[in-house]
């Protein structure tokens, strides 16, 4: 027993999940007999290399107080599973989650999801635990399979699912009867169903009930807002802050004015930061109080800029609590602000809607008071959400809520050739490229390899060289992780290139880029957000994301990798002086309109386009638009769900 002890011991260690523990410090517990859970002590750890009489304090505490995971990750490890697992299976479950594990193995999938983990891992898991072999009509086992196959389905955006998909995936997994399995779910009150609409009689909709309710919330709170707001000035009184607009912008004001929510949408370069500008110009004048907010960092700084007035990132805004996750991951965060403490703000703009999912747009409503008025600012040709929901879009399409959309291009001297590039490709066009400024640049390459070098040359010498700007403010755009043009590869170059470096902290040394791929809000960084490591010490590092510097603890390393190179949807709500936008051929099959249209918007001033996909590209601008998601929201605002 001592043996597997040690052996789990060292797989806990290796995962990170004791915090404050960095990979030189658990490399020397054996030298100090430190070789399992029983060994640990204050005094055991003060002996080992290195260590203080302070830090053995703190060491021991942190792993007292995450003894729970130890005992999960014990489980783990008998059954040869990724023991990293322990730390979401106690966040979802709880202490207790070692003795819920066991009277109920399949509570697994509920702490494991995106983990990658395949229900029959999880009755392998069961198989290992429980003393009386199960079966295949277990009715917990059932009820899993059920949260599972919706939620694989919030990867894809979904919030429900037709009951007849939900059946057919359920029989794929071996459940023998997947209607009984469905209603367990229901009955345990994880799921929803809900009566179909449309075409779609007479199969009911399934969901899970976190974003059934987040979609009821969000229909419930619009309403509200657009039946509490008294205007903030008649349409004659709005004129004072509208010369110089447009008609669509300054009609876009007199919305806002007026009513209680208001969508205003249009592409880059039609003028939606001068017409937010205004709003605010308004709110001030009417000594109205004002929040801006944006989905990340950079988003959100750009906000203040353009608008020149505070803003902050939506989490920040409404008082982030906890590892709130964005869809990502299955978060448990929670917000100071809400409906029994609202936000301190008559006017609440928000731009980049498009990626509000669900929860957070249902968050952000139910904080804002009576009386409100919020804009919402977005372009609903980009990438929808990352989590499940379709907001913008559905908003836009219930016709319930005010909406103006700005169509005319304004920034022609500034950023003129990538704002007509982009309304092109916006309406499913892809012109030919002829810009003598090469504020646009197409690199036409025939393979991955060659538009990794090609992309590699741009970054580091001819935009740098050519036209001034910085290989620190170039960002590498890719749609893929895998292949000689994904990320992975891309960043492992340009990291040769731009800082060389044996990884003194996780693979990480100072001057690197990073992206975070989770919420770490306590630690105050969140998914998306690029910054610089600054600093290198045992087992945490600093890094600067836009905002000053932030100390990354051990456990959060995991969910940092390096950001020369991102992904599409990694890049969404941020902007960067210079993109290259590199199209492998691994990406042919998933290049669409959004996608494309969202990666070449993120430039500012240059956009290079490293071209290998051949056909594919000009096919997927003009061919394959946003995949379908489906949601209530739509159909809730219109009063047909």
């Amino acid at each position: 027993m001592a043996g597997e002890d040690t052996t789990a011991f060292e797989a806990f260690c290796a995962a990170g999940l004791w915090p404050s523990l960095g990979r030189t410090t658990a490399a020397k517990l054996a030298a100090a007999r430190i070789n399992g859970p029983d060994d640990v002590s204050r005094d055991a750890l003060a002996q080992v290399e290195g260590v203080t009489a302070k830090r053995a304090e703190r060491l021991a505490k942190m792993f007292a107080e995450h003894q729970p995971r130890y005992e999960v990750a014990a489980l783990l490890h008998a059954t040869a599973l990724p023991v990293r697992l322990a730390a979401a299976a106690v966040d979802e479950l709880g202490s207790g989650a070692a003795t819920a594990l066991r009277a109920d193995p399949w509570r697994l999938l509920d702490g494991a999801r995106g983990s990658g983990l395949h229900p029959r891992d999880v009755d392998r898991f069961a198989l290992q635990l429980l003393d009386d072999r199960p079966e295949k009509s277990d009715g917990r086992r059932g009820r899993a399979f059920t949260v599972f196959v919706l939620t694989r389905a919030t990867r894809d955006g979904h919030t429900v699912l037709p009951e007849d998909v939900v059946v057919a995936a359920l029989a794929g997994l071996d459940v023998p009867e997947p209607v009984t399995a469905i209603d367990a779910a229901i009955e345990d009150g994880i799921v929803n169903d809900f009566p179909s609409y449309g075409d779609e009689q007479p199969s009911r909709l399934l969901g899970l009930t976190r974003y059934a309710m987040a979609e009821d919330a969000l229909a419930e709170a619009l309403g509200r807002l657009l039946s509490t707001a008294e205007p903030l000035a008649t349409p004659e009184g709005a004129t004072a802050v509208t010369g110089g607009l447009d008609p669509a912008q300054r009609a876009a004001v007199q919305q806002v004015a007026e009513h209680g929510v208001v969508v205003l949408h249009g592409g880059p370069g039609t003028g939606k930061s001068r017409t937010v500008a205004a709003v605010v110009e308004l709110a001030l004048a009417r000594r109205k109080r004002i929040a801006l907010a944006a989905p990340t960092g950079r988003a959100a700084k750009r906000l203040e800029e353009l608008a020149g007035h505070g803003a902050t990132t939506l989490h920040r805004l409404l008082g982030a609590q906890g590892n709130w996750s964005n869809g990502s991951r299955g978060g448990t965060g929670e917000f100071l602000h809400g409906e029994s403490w609202p936000l301190d703000a008559d006017v609440v703009v928000v731009d980049e809607a498009s990626m509000l999912d669900a929860e957070l747009a249902a968050a952000l409503l139910e904080a804002c008071a009576d009386g409100t008025h919020l804009l919402l600012v977005g372009d609903p040709a980009q990438l929808p959400s990352i989590g499940p929901g379709r907001v913008l879009g559905d908003v836009l399409d219930s016709g319930v809520v005010p909406a103006i959309e700005l169509t005319e291009l304004h920034r022609q001297a500034e950023g003129g050739t990538i704002a007509r590039l982009a309304a092109s490709v916006r309406i499913g066009e892809l012109p030919p490229v002829d810009d003598p400024t090469r504020e646009v640049v197409v690199v036409r390459t025939v393979s991955g390899a060659e538009a990794a070098q090609r992309v590699v040359q741009l970054v580091t010498d001819s935009i740098p060289r050519a036209l001034g700007i910085a290989s620190s403010e170039v960002q590498v755009v890719t749609p893929v992780h895998r292949g000689s043009a994904g990320t992975q590869s891309l960043n492992v170059v340009l990291k040769e290139r731009l800082n060389p470096g044996s990884g003194t902290v996780s693979g990480f040394d100072v001057g690197d880029r990073v992206v975070a791929t989770a919420n770490h809000l306590d630690d105050g960084f969140a998914n998306g957000e690029v910054g610089v490591v600054t600093a290198a010490a045992e087992g945490s590092l600093t890094v600067d994301f836009g905002g000053g510097p932030v100390v990354v603890p051990p456990r959060a390393l995991v969910d940092l990798v390096h950001g020369w190179a991102i992904t599409v949807h990694r890049a969404q709500g941020s902007e960067w002086p210079a993109v290259v936008s590199v199209l492998p051929p691994e990406a042919s099959g998933m290049l669409s309109r959004p996608l494309v249209y969202t990666a070449w918007t993120r430039a500012q001033r240059h956009l290079s386009i490293v071209h290998a996909a051949g056909a594919a590209l000009s096919r997927g601008v003009r061919e394959v638009g946003a995949r379908p998601r489906r949601t209530r929201l739509a159909a809730l605002l219109r009063g047909d769900a």
